[in-house]
């Protein structure tokens, strides 16, 4: 009989398989660049993965099928995964300390101009305002399927869910074209720097939060969330919602102000 609220969890090799992959991947990066061999930085990448698979099922297992994420647990996890979208705001906010740090002040080396002389910015008006308004829709139709599964309509919520998913890869095959039709480089003084290194991160950030939304509609699939019973689902929206709101800041600032 267990007296009180909490989950202990039982013993899992997945911690340590974890860190040791996180280990060759790490290593891994900096041999690959130095000497161009990727042996460790695949395995550390596919042991990653593979960790991310079965651990995940471990937790889906404990929450949904042994019960065992209480009221207790489930608002420690919330509180978790608001701590995290913290960390992230802040790993966010040194890019645009960079930025404002060179646009405000260029130095004589950018010509005392902003962006630097010699750079063509690429338009507001064009794939980046497509992409505001692709992610604000995504923001809505995630918004949607929440009250969706709230609700218990579980058709309303797969298709609200899917439409998500489809704007989130829109978004990353936008912003890929762009990419590749940009007229300067990440070597194009600070400004390229910035601009490819903000929004290069947060594009990283759209492809784990469609990740992690294209999980959700499996389990969605598999009737694994009830009205009362989506915390795992909770987390994928208020990351989706920090990738809106991180693109607004991007697009105000990067784009439409520092062009």
């Amino acid at each position: 009989m267990q007296y009180h609220p909490f989950h202990l969890v039982e013993f899992s090799p997945w911690p340590f398989v974890g860190a040791a992959g996180a280990f060759f991947l790490t290593v891994g990066s900096v041999v690959f660049l130095h000497y161009g061999f990727s042996f460790l930085l695949y395995l550390g990448l596919v042991v990653i993965l593979g960790v991310m698979f079965v651990w995940w099922q471990d937790i889906i297992r404990e929450s949904t099928f042994q019960g065992h994420h209480s009221l207790v647990v489930k608002q420690g996890i919330k509180y978790g995964m608001l701590l995290f979208i913290l960390s992230e705001v802040l790993f966010f906010f040194s890019f645009f300390w960079a930025f404002f740090h060179s646009s405000l002040a260029p130095v004589v080396e950018l010509g005392v101009v902003w962006p630097p002389k010699g750079i063509s910015v690429l338009s507001p008006f064009r794939v980046p305002l497509i992409n505001t308004a692709v992610l604000l829709t995504s923001g809505v139709t995630v918004t949607i399927a929440h009250h969706a599964i709230v609700s218990g309509d579980k058709t309303e919520a797969q298709l609200a869910l899917f439409w998500t998913i489809f704007f989130g890869v829109y978004f990353t095959i936008l912003q890929a074209a762009e990419y590749y039709q940009a007229p300067f480089a990440l070597s194009d003084s600070v400004y390229g720097a910035i601009f490819f290194v903000a929004t290069g991160f947060h594009g990283f950030h759209v492809i784990i939060g469609t990740t992690f939304l294209l999980v959700c509609l499996f389990r969605l699939f598999s009737d694994q969330f009830t009205s009362c019973q989506h915390v795992g689902f909770e987390a994928a929206c208020w990351y989706w919602h920090f990738v809106d709101v991180v693109w607004l800041f991007l697009y105000i600032c990067v784009y439409w102000w520092g062009s």
